[in-house]
């Protein structure tokens, strides 16, 4: 059961909101909801070309700061459970990226140093690019072959206006879910079963 809280709105005035779980499920399945139909509508050819890329590059590289690292390194799970070759950027084990191979990435504003120095190397390497991001003509989606434009609101916007959740929430939810609709993609192409990806499932917990 929500109670009733007083909170600013735009312009300094103040309304009365519910405070409550379900209230809160229900604002964040809105912003999701809106957020997916926009992508649905206006990134079909950029969603595709992630696809296309991802189906094609011998290997995978995955990179990402903070809890959009965390998003993707989720991904790399999925991936691996299809039977590619993946490897989360910054893991003992990761390898040189070589000529062919995918780095993908997600940065809300575009202009995380690392991950556009390590675009950078990829590119240097003769690999390709794939960007997640919520800044059409940020730094990292001139560096990518295909960028992913996400409707959301950057880490920095504290105005409420795209989003009226914490930081860069939004856009942390949606690359989980570009990433489940990525390996489901993928995943559909295959033919594969449940029970024939279940063994890659780790073992080792």
């Amino acid at each position: 059961m929500g109670v009733p809280l007083a909170a600013p709105v735009q312009g300094g005035l103040m309304e009365e909101v519910e405070v409550g779980i379900e209230f809160s499920l229900t604002r964040i399945r809105g912003e999701i909801d809106t957020v997916v139909e926009r992508l649905a509508r206006g990134e079909t050819r950029a969603l595709a070309r992630v696809v296309d890329l991802v189906a094609a590059a011998p290997r995978i590289f995955v990179l990402g700061a903070g809890r959009s690292g965390l998003a993707l390194r989720m991904t790399a799970m999925r991936l691996m459970h299809l039977g590619l070759e993946v490897h989360v950027v910054g893991e003992v084990t990761t390898p040189a990226i070589v000529e062919h191979d995918l780095l993908v990435t997600a940065s809300g504003s575009g202009t995380t140093a690392g991950i556009l120095r390590a675009a950078q190397t990829a590119i240097e390497r003769g690999a390709q690019v794939a960007a997640i991001t919520t800044v059409a003509d940020s730094p990292l989606a001139q560096l990518a072959t295909a960028t992913i434009v996400v409707p959301a609101a950057a880490k920095l916007d504290r105005s409420a206006t795209v989003s009226t959740q914490y930081s860069g929430s939004l856009f942390e939810q949606v690359v989980v879910l570009l990433g489940d609709a990525l390996f489901d993609t993928l995943w559909q192409r295959s033919g594969s079963t449940a029970d024939e990806l279940w063994p890659r499932h780790a073992n080792l917990e």
